[in-house]
């Protein structure tokens, strides 16, 4: 009804010019909720930063290490303390035995919930880890074709690091050329899975339908924390020596115990793998050198992995923390945080 009255076209004039400034603090229904993660290449400092932001923010914490979820893997994997739990609660983390499996769909799920928990609960969801294939399922939805095989990927990986990605690529491009021209012959994730499901399967990826790409369901603040690598190796290094001297062959000789090496994606994990070997040998000095040499190679090849992997991430900002204050690294991803609120 328009106004029909002096009064009325006069009241409605004034009406008009109120400003109404709490129009734009009305919440945005359909807003995502924002979940930080933060990624970065082995013994770079996910864990201590990550602690240090859920203390600061009311945190808790998913982890996104595909070893972390079983039980009696500590050392080799660097388990936040029993201790650190209890300050901030942590989650996908001694929830397998080694005789149950866990893979990236079980990640998927398992972390979803985790998260829509920590949201229900008002807290603040940080997914923290270096497992690149894992926070990729968690962003943009489970991977297509088959589960990973480790000891597979593992075999196509070690061939890659001997032979160069172009040589694998020209292996893909016979297998599957209609695949291998959808991809570049620099994307070796893509090309390592490839032939790992071919591998698998016995099947072309072509073959598979394609996958509609999910809606990326909250507001990823996602972070890469490193340091040039000419930086981060003598860490990873140290790290390696750090482990040995906590007892990792103990662990790894208990856990062997308890049925390791059935469970084939542990038994090929960074670390342990290495340590089954030393075991099975005589364990001479002259085996333990190579069982230390080979653990800290390993830890090396992982890392330039993860920097290649985290490269082809759109959401990941890097972010050097080299020589950088614990505090103004935390402030800057807190800042982020809650700037587009």
């Amino acid at each position: 009804m328009t106004p029909n009255t002096i009064e009325e076209k006069e009241l409605a004039r004034l009406l008009a010019q109120i400003p109404l400034p709490l129009k734009e603090k009305i919440p945005n229904r359909n807003k995502k909720k924002k979940v930080i993660v933060i990624a970065g290449p082995t013994a770079v400092g996910k864990t201590k930063h990550s602690l240090a932001i859920a203390n600061a923010i009311g945190g808790e914490i998913v982890s996104a290490d595909s070893m972390q979820v079983y039980r009696g893997m500590d050392i080799g994997t660097a388990k936040v303390s029993k201790l650190e739990r209890l300050q901030v609660p942590h989650h996908l983390i001694d929830i397998r035995d080694l005789s149950e499996g866990f893979n990236a769909m079980d990640f998927y799920r398992e972390a979803h919930k985790a998260i829509r928990d920590i949201l229900l609960r008002g807290k603040v969801p940080i997914v923290v880890g270096g497992t690149g294939f894992y926070i990729h399922a968690l962003i943009y939805g489970p991977p297509q074709g088959p589960s990973s095989i480790p000891e597979v990927r593992q075999g196509i990986e070690d061939e890659m690091d001997k032979l160069g990605v172009e040589a694998l690529y020209q292996r893909l491009s016979l297998a599957d050329p209609d695949y291998a021209k959808s991809i570049t012959s620099a994307d070796r994730h893509k090309i390592v899975r490839a032939l790992e499901i071919i591998s698998i399967t016995k099947k072309r990826v072509s073959d598979f339908p394609k996958m509609q790409k999910e809606e990326v369901p909250y507001d990823f603040r996602c972070w890469f924390l490193y340091m040039p690598k000419e930086a981060i190796y003598p860490h990873i290094e140290m790290r390696c020596d750090e482990m040995i001297a906590a007892g990792l062959i103990d662990e790894v000789r208990d856990l062997d115990a308890k049925g390791l090496r059935k469970n084939s994606s542990a038994s090929q994990s960074i670390g342990y793998r290495q340590c089954l070997d030393f075991l099975s040998s005589k364990g001479t000095p002259d085996d333990f050198e190579e069982f230390v040499a080979t653990f800290k190679r390993a830890s090396r090849r992982y890392a330039k992995r993860q920097f290649t992997w985290f490269k082809k991430e759109p959401l990941f900002r890097w972010l050097n923390v080299q020589g950088v204050p614990l505090e103004k690294s935390v402030e800057t991803i807190i800042q982020d945080y809650q700037v587009s609120f």
